[in-house]
């Protein structure tokens, strides 16, 4: 038998050999001390430390989805929606002929309602208190977690005390309020005591035509 032969009966790589292709990715860090304690007490410490981060994944969607508002969907878990889109800037005037399809391009209504698919959520509505502001009960908001500094104009996603609202914040001097869109609706002071964060903020409002 030649090198060569050799060389083909016995090296080089076997079809099929080798760990299956995978999207998994390893990663090594390092943590406290006390946090160490923890996890070296488990039995399968990779496990525990997957059941742990995706925990913390899914923690606030959650703890959102444990109140009165109804489910709580992520944007990047809808399936991609493209519809006829005319930019024709249409106005209440005369009529316009719509029906060309020649005249429309596909969009993809995903893309165009949550420029951030990665930070939106889409959150139904319960109770009235943003009526002023076209939020109706029954609505799905879009809400834009990477923004937590909402303008006094905007809607946003409060967590006051552990509980979860729909309101307008605004700063007056050393003090945060919460600022319904609904005169049957007081204004909330948040206090020093208070747990307070802006979950994110509503960047679109889907219902139908009231």
């Amino acid at each position: 038998m030649t090198e060569q032969q050799q060389d083909k009966q016995w090296g080089g790589r076997r079809k099929g050999a080798g760990r299956p292709p995978t999207d998994s990715k390893s990663f090594t860090f390092r943590v406290p001390g006390d946090v160490a304690h923890i996890i070296d007490s488990q039995e399968n410490k990779t496990e525990f430390i997957k059941r742990c981060i995706i925990r913390s994944i899914q923690g606030e969607e959650a703890s959102v989805n444990t109140l009165s508002w109804g489910n709580v969907y992520p944007a990047t878990r809808l399936k991609e929606m493209h519809l006829p889109f005319f930019d024709v800037r249409i106005v209440a005037g005369f009529p316009l002929p719509l029906d060309n399809d020649e005249r429309s391009q596909d969009i993809d209504l995903l893309k165009m309602l949550c420029a951030n698919p990665e930070a939106c959520y889409l959150i139904r509505v319960k109770g009235r208190s943003m009526i002023d502001a076209g939020i109706m009960d029954g609505d799905i908001v879009i809400v834009d977690k990477s923004n937590r500094t909402p303008s006094p104009s905007e809607v946003a996603v409060c967590e006051l005390n552990g509980e979860y609202t729909l309101k307008r914040f605004e700063r007056r001097g050393d003090t945060g309020w919460l600022i319904p869109a609904n005169p049957d609706y007081p204004e909330i002071e948040i206090t020093p005591n208070d747990s307070f964060s802006i979950w994110g903020t509503v960047t679109y409002i889907i219902h139908k035509p009231h």
